[in-house]
């Protein structure tokens, strides 16, 4: 990696995200040069900042579909994951050496407490006020990201695709780029054609929650639990009968859907063994990757993938025994970190923004047009 200090002559953003699992903010400064094809983008620094516990155990919560027992605690909350976004910006640029006047604009993603976009009328929640974290960090932000797209007919993700076509796209071989964060999603880059981008269904967020209810570990790594377990076909295929998967994209998910309570459901009081279920879980999500896959794009020859499932390898090697006619790698073999592609494509989103042009993709999220997307909140 890069010392940030030795490429003060760049153009610099910083970008902030915290998914599905809500299992850290994930703070990346991003030098950018020239754009679309020609984007250049390096990633200066990165690190991954944990939450309080207390507040991640009420995201996790919200995220599953709780409610907040009042208006001033939403209202306090939007503060508090404000000032934890603003926080980790600022230990950032301090461990890279970076004063803040360097750096042209936060991109700030916040934290999902609601995704609807077939709601009447529909609508996405991320809670993080952008007002705060510019007046904390002294930085122009960008923030609020979804709801344009929503307001456009769309679904508000994955807002991800422009940013993987820039820097990953080939003309030499139909790829896919795979976001394997709480939910998993994936980017389809045809070597010609139109980019398309959907959600494929639970990743992380189902495997982290069943792993640590079950062994208190907060995920499981490696995959190491699953291995422990066999795959349980019954209750897979009750799994995979839910009829979300079923629908053609565009489409968008999150944790409000596929959560604990939805997964116990299926289980129908059956006595299923712990590392059973993980094994289950894991399969669930390789499957549905892959038919995903199959089903859209079957002539894919790479599929890249980046997010928190990188390092699972039990779920890389079913990946890869799912899609034999393409090779399964990370991210990081094309030079971008597994760990901070989302954050550092917040990152690129508010360069956009700034620039006037829009970020999202209509043939992904099924808005009626491309719009610039996110609201700006002056240093």
């Amino acid at each position: 990696m890069t010392h940030a200090a030795d490429a003060l002559a760049s153009e610099l953003y910083l970008g902030l995200m915290s998914g599905t699992s809500a299992d850290g903010i994930d703070a990346a400064l991003v030098r950018f040069e020239g754009e679309g094809r020609t984007l250049r983008c390096e990633l200066l620094h990165g690190r991954t900042f944990g939450w309080d516990a207390a507040l991640r155990a009420q995201l996790v919560a919200l995220g599953q579909g709780a409610d907040m027992v009042s208006l001033d605690a939403l209202g306090m909350l939007d503060g508090r994951i404000a000032l934890a976004f603003a926080e980790a910006a600022l230990s950032l640029l301090q461990e890279a050496g970076v004063p803040r006047g360097r750096v042209r604009a936060i991109g700030s993603h916040g934290q999902t407490i609601r995704h609807r976009p077939h709601a009447d009328p529909p609508f996405t929640w991320q809670l993080g006020d952008g007002n705060v974290v510019a007046e904390r960090c002294g930085i122009a932000t960008v923030a609020d990201f979804r709801r344009r797209d929503v307001a456009a007919g769309g679904q508000g993700a994955p807002l991800m695709p422009a940013f993987h076509a820039a820097v990953l796209g080939s003309a030499q071989e139909d790829r896919a780029a795979l976001n394997l964060g709480g939910i998993a999603n994936f980017t389809l880059l045809p070597m010609a054609g139109d980019v398309r981008g959907f959600d494929t269904g639970p990743a992380n967020a189902l495997m982290d929650a069943w792993c640590e209810r079950h062994t208190g570990r907060a995920y499981d790594a490696g995959g190491a639990f699953a291995a422990s377990g066999q795959v349980n076909a019954t209750l897979l295929a009750r799994l995979l009968a839910d009829p979300w998967f079923a629908l053609p994209p565009p489409k968008s998910t999150g944790r409000e859907h596929f959560h604990l309570d939805w997964l116990q459901a299926r289980m129908d009081d059956a006595v299923v063994a712990p590392a059973d279920v993980q094994a289950t879980l894991l399969e669930l999500t390789a499957r549905t990757v892959a038919d995903a896959l199959q089903m859209t794009q079957p002539d894919t020859r790479r599929v890249l993938v980046c997010g928190g499932g990188v390092r699972n390898h039990m779920l890389m090697a079913r990946l890869a025994a799912y899609l034999p006619q393409a090779v399964v790698e990370s991210t990081a073999s094309h030079g971008l970190d597994p760990d901070y592609v989302e954050a550092m494509g917040f990152a690129w989103l508010a360069r956009e923004t700034l620039a006037g042009r829009p970020g999202n993709l209509p043939a992904v999220t099924g808005a009626t047009g491309r719009r610039v997307l996110g609201t700006v909140y002056p240093a």
